[in-house]
């Protein structure tokens, strides 16, 4: 079983690695070391959807987050980028999917609708691809300098975290912080798995030069407090992070003889999906730990 999650888990690469070019079912079977008589029953049984299904969604999910974080990029370019040769039909697709028009998602999405669709492949793919060893090799202990940064505290169900990222931007537009200038954090003060959904709190920041003047986002200066950590970088979506963070926890801090600091695990987001493929995502994960 094993043998067979790793190929299938190669397959699930090569596919988000490569969603701009046309399937090459012998090709995806080859690497999969699978028959192409067998492949195609043998990668719905496991992920609950055909091949082509699969590629579409996936096609859809980058659309999506261009839709809803990436303003400047016209709805038809998004289309194009899809693999849809008109407006027209992309945007029928598009609402079978997520019930809403690309305009109408694009000015309010719904989240929930959205973590329906996803959140399924998404816990699928982190069984699948559970192939994370958190060696000490992997770990760097790093002294972190004090960082100024507005943040934004999303409190409410994790699922509706895009709806505070919508509005962070817009704040980093008009403040005039863009990822490329100031760099991107995010704080766990909770375990979305256990904290209550309600009272689930998740921090979104950036780095900024000068205190946040009062505005109508909720946007407020804090402070990442300086001092050493334990680092280590994760490539692929941020959702796929918890095995290597619970690793993180369990097996490398107790071989450490390290002591934790009071302040949440946080990330600084070195790249972003869409801007990059899914698979290219990095993200360098913090633990606090005391001098």
């Amino acid at each position: 079983m094993n043998a067979i999650k790793k190929r299938l888990e190669d397959t699930l690469e090569k596919i988000d690695a490569t969603l701009d070019a046309p399937l090459d079912i012998a090709a995806l079977a080859t690497a999969a070391a699978c028959s192409r008589f067998h492949f195609q029953r043998q990668f719905s049984a496991f992920v609950g959807m055909g091949v082509a299904d699969y590629q579409r969604l996936m096609r859809f999910r980058r659309a999506g987050l261009q839709l809803a974080f990436r303003h400047e990029t016209p709805i038809t370019e998004v289309a194009f980028n899809a693999h849809y040769e008109n407006l027209e039909s992309f945007s029928r697709a598009f609402k079978r999917v997520f019930g809403q028009s690309p305009s109408a998602f694009r000015k309010l999405p719904d989240w929930s609708r959205w973590q329906e669709t996803y959140q399924p492949i998404l816990d699928l793919k982190g069984e699948i691809m559970r192939n994370v060893e958190l060696s000490a090799e992997k770990v760097r202990i790093v002294t972190f300098e004090e960082t100024l940064v507005a943040g934004l505290e999303h409190r409410g169900p994790p699922a509706q975290i895009p709806a505070s990222v919508r509005k962070f931007i817009a704040w980093r537009k008009d403040f005039g912080t863009p990822p490329s200038k100031s760099a991107t954090y995010n704080l766990f003060y909770d375990d979305p798995k256990t904290a209550p959904a309600e009272a689930f709190r998740f921090g979104i920041c950036c780095k900024v030069e000068r205190p946040v003047e009062k505005n109508t986002f909720g946007v407020e200066t804090g402070i990442i407090p300086g001092g050493r950590c334990a680092v280590f970088r994760h490539r692929g979506p941020l959702e796929n992070a918890d095995d290597a963070i619970r690793e993180f926890y369990r097996d490398w801090l107790p071989a450490s003889g390290e002591t934790l600091r009071d302040f949440p695990l946080f990330v600084e987001r070195v790249n972003f999906f869409p801007d990059v493929a899914e698979h290219e995502a990095i993200a360098d994960i913090y633990l606090p730990l005391q001098q």
